[in-house]
């Protein structure tokens, strides 16, 4: 089979490139932001000789994560199948209902899995399927109604996903298809314009704020859309000084003088948007909601399990001590020889200087920003938990493997530099 003239990965980078420049058309906070950081990390370079050790600034810049939230296991189905005409596979089960702030949801994120796509184009979906057999959040009288709204309404024009299934198959496109693919990929993410029934949405919003904005509207939509920054705390700084609200603290480990590791997120508060209400006399109201906001991630190196082993156990302790660095000096040494020597972290070929990056996403941290942006949340009611959530449900439901990531990782540092 010849080679198509438009392959997966470059169909990957127009994917990326159009979802931000429609979402900075939706959120002007958020095209600051990404201007915010391109300038924190050409400052950062221009000051750091070993600033590109976890990827070249070419890359960082163009680097973007993305969330979308879906109600079944159908949607989440066909969200798989367009992202493979993406290059981009479903890695990692993340069960945000377990999280020190629950959230009525279970995730993956699809991304591209070896290192040369990376390198290409990272572009990553944090991908978020409502929890509605999980009756700690749903009871009997309120599940059998979701379920109705959600079998109800289609998410993808059944000829996307068609056309989606054929890319991913032959590896690329003509030309002339990929600008008219794009083109209609991006537009199933765009926010809608139709009212929004609201006592159906002020229902589900009595459960959850993200219950509401996946199953009290008729489409989904890009939550958010994620920047890399090489200095997160000069960015927050940045914004806050631009008179932006961001939410009150950076997410994950915190900052110190030995090697970053994992992921720190934050993000400006979500903004008031303006939607349209339907009432139940049927009349149609401006309102506002707010539940969109711009997130920002800084990125460290990958860790072993026996690193993450440690990691877990010193933000543990970082909950109950306020010295926090001092608390992450007990826990990992201060220089990536020692990581590498601990077998702490991934590095090519075991050489220190060459960091594999963190390219997935910590349940915690992404938990505490959706709760972070939500003016009030519900918590789950007592009980036990007897959705049969898992991974392997997952994988089944949606007809593709889930992989792991700590294979992919150890399969990546067994290999140079891409």
């Amino acid at each position: 089979m010849s080679t198509p003239e438009v392959q997966t990965w470059q169909l990957r980078a127009r994917f990326a490139a159009a979802l931000s420049t429609m979402y900075g058309a939706e959120v002007p906070a958020y095209t600051t932001l990404v201007e915010v950081s391109e300038a924190v990390n050409r400052d950062y370079v221009a000051t750091h000789p070993k600033a590109e050790r976890l990827g070249s600034i070419e890359r960082v810049t163009a680097e973007r994560h993305g969330a979308i939230r879906v109600g079944t296991p159908a949607e989440l189905s066909s969200v798989a199948d367009l992202f493979a005409a993406f290059g981009m596979y479903p890695v990692g089960y993340y069960d945000l209902r377990e999280a020190a702030s629950p959230v009525p949801v279970v995730s993956t994120a699809f991304r591209p899995v070896d290192a040369v796509e990376l390198a290409r184009n990272p572009f990553r979906v944090f991908t978020s399927m409502l929890a509605t057999r999980d009756s700690r959040f749903f009871g009997d009288d309120l599940r059998p109604r979701v379920d109705a709204f959600l079998d109800r309404r289609t998410l993808f024009d059944p000829q996307l996903i068609a056309d989606a299934r054929r890319i991913a198959a032959d590896g690329g496109c003509a030309t002339d298809t990929a600008q008219d693919f794009v083109a209609r990929a991006v537009g199933a993410f765009a926010l809608s314009r139709e009212p929004v029934d609201r006592a159906w949405y002020t229902e589900l919003t009595a459960v959850s704020a993200v219950a509401a904005d996946i199953a009290g509207v008729p489409t989904t939509h890009i939550n958010h859309l994620t920047p890399r920054v090489l200095d997160i705390d000069d960015l927050y700084r940045r914004m806050s000084e631009r008179g932006i609200a961001m939410i009150d603290a950076i997410q994950g480990p915190p900052r110190w003088d030995g090697p970053d590791v994992l992921l720190r997120q934050t993000s400006f508060r979500a903004l008031a948007e303006p939607r349209r209400f339907r009432e139940a006399d049927g009349s149609v109201a401006d309102g506002t909601l707010r539940v969109r906001f711009g997130e920002v991630e800084a990125r460290g190196v990958a860790l072993t399990r026996k690193g993450r082993e440690r990691y877990d156990a010193a933000m543990a302790s970082t909950d109950t001590d306020t010295d926090t660095v001092a608390v992450w000096g007990d826990f990992f040494p201060r220089t990536d020889d020692e990581m590498a020597s601990q077998g702490l972290a991934y590095y090519h070929r075991g050489d220190p200087s060459a960091p594999v990056v963190y390219e997935d996403f910590l349940p915690a941290s992404a938990a505490g920003i959706f709760r972070s942006n939500l003016d009030t949340d519900a918590e789950a009611a007592t009980g036990a938990d007897q959705s049969g959530y898992s991974l392997n449900w997952m994988a089944g439901t949606i007809g593709h493997h889930i992989h792991d990531p700590y294979d992919l990782y150890d399969a990546t540092a067994q290999e140079a530099p891409a």
